[in-house]
């Protein structure tokens, strides 16, 4: 077995771990680090390897929001057992526009947009659109507080604004929203961030990306738009890693020892890095916009581009 095809899954399990929850893309930069480490298989493994590595991923989120996902045990009380019921009905909700989307155009995605120059176009457009939505979530705290100054008791006005001041308050950080907990997430913008999910069909995009971007546009809190988008990754984590080990033993192909230790090692790290990940974006949310991750995206597109202009 190849030390050096080990350490480079554990490398990519690295990039995987740190890029699925932060608004960056992770296949982007799956895709970006494939072209300068490259792991000896084929491609039909490689295609898989990219998807199915994201399970280690998933496996971080049901871990540590084992409380939250599950609707029985941990001394819950009957109440908070059917609102565990619901949220799974939302997150099913959201994932419909993906499934009912995606799965058709998978083979089409896979063969005409996984690429360097379609990643990097990806990062930028997305990246102007976070500092975009957050000056204009800044704008709109900043007529909030206007309104408050100057309205009668202090109650702030305008129909963006309707919820009872308790519901849109700001933190310390300067995330509001209408929709301030799971519980205030109606079906209705579930679908619609599901609908956002869409748009991470493009890699490059992000899958957390778009659906954060569609829960700020719909009223959420950072902090909602955020721990929605990682439950709602777990049936789409799930589903296209099903969907690819389908593909690939339909193509042929095999798990030789070297294959199954290559994946098991990237998805073990993946999971390992992911647990940190969460956790850091989750405290990150609370005090920040996501601002610096719009700068981010665009420095690192703008370089992809002079990169492959050049060779």
């Amino acid at each position: 077995m190849d030390i050096i095809e080990l350490l480079k899954s554990a490398f990519l399990g690295l990039v995987e771990g740190i890029t699925e929850w932060l608004p960056i893309s992770s296949t982007g930069h799956m895709i970006l680090v494939d072209e300068f480490i490259k792991l000896n298989v084929t491609e039909e493994f490689w295609n898989m390897f990219l998807v199915v590595i994201q399970l280690g991923a998933i496996l971080a989120v049901c871990v540590l929001f084992i409380r939250d996902l599950l609707p029985f045990g941990f001394g819950k009380t009957r109440q908070e057992c059917r609102s565990t019921w619901s949220l799974w009905g939302k997150i099913i909700v959201g994932c419909l526009p993906a499934a009912i989307i995606g799965i058709p155009l998978d083979d089409f995605m896979e063969e005409h947009l996984y690429n360097a120059w379609v990643v990097a176009a990806a990062l930028i457009v997305y990246g102007i659109a976070f500092i975009v939505i957050e000056r204009w979530r800044a704008n709109k705290l900043a007529a909030r507080v206007a309104a408050e100054a100057v309205a009668p008791g202090g109650r702030p006005m305008g129909s963006h604004f309707a919820a009872p001041a308790s519901a849109v308050e700001p933190t310390e950080g300067g995330d509001f929203g209408s929709i301030t907990t799971l519980d205030d997430l109606s079906y209705k913008t579930a679908f619609g961030i599901g609908c956002f999910q869409v748009l991470s069909l493009i890699p490059g995009t992000s899958r957390s990306g778009s659906t954060i971007i569609g829960g700020l546009l719909l009223g959420t809190t950072r902090s909602v738009a955020a721990k929605f988008t990682f439950f709602l990754a777990i049936p789409v984590m799930f589903g296209a890693s099903f969907l690819k080990l389908v593909k690939f033993f339909l193509k042929g192909g095999v798990f030789d020892p070297s294959g199954v230790a290559i994946l098991a090692v990237g998805c073990i790290v993946a999971f390992i890095v992911s647990l940190v990940a969460i956790k850091w974006l989750m405290g990150f949310v609370r005090r920040h916009d996501f601002t610096a991750f719009g700068i981010y995206r665009i420095v690192l597109g703008v370089a992809v581009l002079a990169y492959f202009m050049l060779v």
